[in-house]
């Protein structure tokens, strides 16, 4: 049975849910709420999606007279979405400003952070101008300083909160004209080193990282008892207990977001909540949206590109477009990096402009040989969409569809030139002779299997 279009998968959250032990949840129960921390990461300018999040933490703080704090844990930014690169963000911007006057809002940075204004001191400072509190270990090389202090206490009712913010070193994820500006430790170093003195003194703590789950495995045991991780990066969506300490992914394109909330005896417990498509923008910032999408968004891309047939999951788009890869390209097994999509397949019709979000970059597309068992073991690590043990997730991973699969010998695979460049990270192996096949691109590939003509 599929999942539901772009709604965070039931099984895996109630999976997630079971996975608490049972005692410090029926403590939690019982125990007096301190306060909510409302949680999100990647969202990525999704502009369709925008207003109806605004809306969302709106309802949420307004439906409990208890604490809350926004929490945005990196990439609020996207350099593929021509409306926000030719407005400057104004959107996101927009969401930023009425966010912090909702509840206290706190920013950890993340590498999509500086698309739209290069500068990240430039970003801090704007974002402090807006009353958002910024957190982040990445360092100025300029000077040598951290862009903002790693640590930061926000006011949490009667209570403070004090909020560590870690950031992913893969560097080549970040712009590429910043990089040279950009000094970042490797976030479990950084951690073993660091993180004890910046918790030091806390009334009440959380950590923030955009470090991505394999790092994020090593920071996790550093943990103080009953302080709460946020993680993002990997366009997650997930709650995971570990030693006392909650543990969770929020999703990405502001499909949804988390309320974690903070009981008196240092528990804590998560609820994914989903951002409906069709639901009522906030009038804070509806006509702001339908403005700027009006006049950043040309001709030529509110062109129809054709008609989807259904809606699609994230994670079945992901696959349907592996399949198209695949028959392409001549391929048994089709592979696509899960971050190179942005949101899944709306029902009905798809702009060019919308299609951009839903395949966010342009690729080759690259061809290799390789062994029956050997693909066994990159289909297991892939699809982690789906419910997977902690210990096996990858972080970033592969959507993957087999298309056929017929005799014993040798089989085909193909992935894009990004996921061929990094197979050590998406494959698990770095000896795959990937070479290019002539004449087709990922783009037109996808969107001529996904859309029938208008």
């Amino acid at each position: 049975m599929p999942y539901p279009p772009d709604l965070p998968d039931r099984r895996r959250l109630l999976r997630g849910a079971a996975a608490t032990a049972a005692a410090p949840l029926l403590t939690a129960l019982s125990s007096p709420i301190v306060g909510r921390v409302l949680a999100m990461s990647d969202l990525h300018s999704a502009y369709e999606r925008t207003g109806q999040l605004l809306a969302a933490l709106e309802a949420e703080v307004a439906s409990a007279p208890i604490p809350h704090v926004i929490a945005i844990d990196g990439d609020i930014f996207e350099h593929g979405n021509v409306a926000a690169t030719r407005s400057g963000g104004a959107i996101d911007w927009a969401f930023l400003g009425e966010a912090a006057k909702i509840a206290p809002t706190v920013v950890n940075l993340g590498n999509h952070d500086n698309d739209i204004t290069p500068d990240l001191a430039d970003v801090v400072a704007r974002l402090r101008g807006l009353g958002v509190t910024v957190v982040s270990n990445i360092v100025d090389a300029r000077t040598g300083a951290p862009f903002a202090a790693p640590s930061a206490v926000v006011k949490f009712g009667a209570r403070a909160l004090k909020v560590v913010g870690v950031a992913t070193n893969s560097l080549n994820t970040y712009p590429a004209a910043s990089r040279p500006r950009l000094n970042i430790p490797v976030p479990g170093e950084w951690a073993r080193t660091h993180l004890a003195n910046e918790l030091a003194g806390a009334d009440l703590a959380m950590v923030m990282s955009h470090a991505g789950v394999t790092a994020d495995r090593e920071i996790l045991p550093l943990l103080p008892r009953g302080v709460p991780m946020v993680g993002g990066h990997n366009h997650l969506l997930f709650q995971h207990q570990q030693g006392g300490n909650l543990y969770v992914h929020t999703g990405s394109w502001s499909n949804a977001f988390t309320v974690v909330t903070l009981y008196a005896d240092g528990s804590a417990r998560a609820a994914s909540k989903p951002v409906a498509l069709n639901g009522a923008p906030s009038p804070r910032i509806a006509d702001l949206i339908a403005n700027v999408l009006a006049q950043s968004v040309k001709d030529e891309e509110k062109a129809l590109l054709g008609v989807s047939p259904s809606a699609l999951s994230l994670g079945d788009t992901g696959r349907a477009v592996a399949a198209a890869m695949a028959k392409a390209a001549d391929a048994d097994a089709g592979f696509i990096g899960h971050t190179t999509l942005g949101t899944g397949l709306p029902a009905g019709p798809v702009s060019r402009y919308a299609f951009d979000a839903i395949v966010r970059f342009e690729g080759k597309l690259m061809v290799a040989e390789t062994s029956r068992e050997r693909l066994a073991g990159f289909l297991k690590r892939a699809n982690q969409d789906r419910p997977t043990p902690f210990d096996q997730r990858n972080g970033d991973f592969l959507y993957a569809k087999t298309v056929r699969l017929h005799g014993p010998g040798p089989v085909r695979i193909v992935t894009t030139d990004w996921c061929a460049a990094n197979q050590k990270e998406y494959f698990g192996v770095s000896d795959l002779a990937f070479a290019e096949f002539p004449e087709l691109r990922l783009k037109p590939t996808a969107a001529k299997a996904l859309l029938a003509k208008a």
